[in-house]
């Protein structure tokens, strides 16, 4: 299963995969795919680490579980493949980022562009089963994503973590603060978004902070 993960980060996380909890989980994930459709594609389990080196990385966004209706999940939270209708939440993201950067709505749901340019689009789970939310989860997925978010904090500094919502702002409780910026507000779900997402401007936030850094700023048009 990780024979395709970007190499800086199979270096990093070489100790990771040799644990009982990743090996364990890897035969899951085999029998998982062999036996049921499982989202995303095997092939894109790990985009959201091949699109964002190790090295590259400026920006985290933490998403839950993928989509688990046909043809969405891509790898990357939030994201959906071409051509798929967009979800409610990232729809919600588009109006915000109008309203920050008046940058309009985009057709398409596909956040490669942010990926390719050092946002890490992170979910907590990396796969999930058809039509079955959360069917993944407790399964080792968040051990692993609570590893990358560590090494993360630990050992680069500058980064902007995006968390949206209870859910990933406890899994991003344990960041450092005092090297990195970390940006709190409600889910940007239509269950919750009132509650403080809407005019948060994460977009414009991240970028005047990356900028005062002399890192190069996002182009968030889609």
């Amino acid at each position: 299963m990780i024979a395709d993960i970007e190499e800086s980060w199979k270096g990093v996380l070489k100790n990771e995969f040799e644990k009982d909890y990743f090996i364990k989980l890897t035969e899951f994930i085999k029998n998982e795919y062999a036996t049921k459709i499982i989202y995303p594609p095997q092939s894109q389990i790990f985009s959201a680490f091949d699109y964002t080196s190790f090295h590259d990385v400026k920006v985290v966004i933490i998403g839950q579980d993928p989509y688990h209706g046909e043809g969405q999940a891509n790898g990357l939270s939030f994201s959906v493949a071409n051509y798929v209708k967009i979800p409610p939440s990232l729809r919600n993201i588009y109006k915000e980022l109008k309203t920050d950067l008046g940058i309009e709505e985009s057709v398409s749901g596909n956040l490669e562009s942010w990926a390719k340019q050092g946002i890490l689009l992170l979910n907590a789970t990396l796969t999930v089963e058809a039509s079955n939310a959360g069917s993944h989860q407790k399964k080792g997925w968040e051990e692993f994503t609570d590893t990358v978010i560590k090494l993360l904090s630990e050992e680069k500094q500058n980064i902007v973590f995006i968390l949206w919502g209870s859910y990933a702002q406890k899994k991003g409780a344990k960041i450092d603060r005092t090297k990195h910026l970390v940006i709190e507000t409600a889910h940007p779900s239509p269950l919750g978004a009132y509650r403080g997402f809407w005019e948060s401007k994460p977009f414009s936030k991240t970028n005047e902070y990356l900028k005062s850094k002399n890192i190069q700023e996002i182009n968030w048009k889609i």
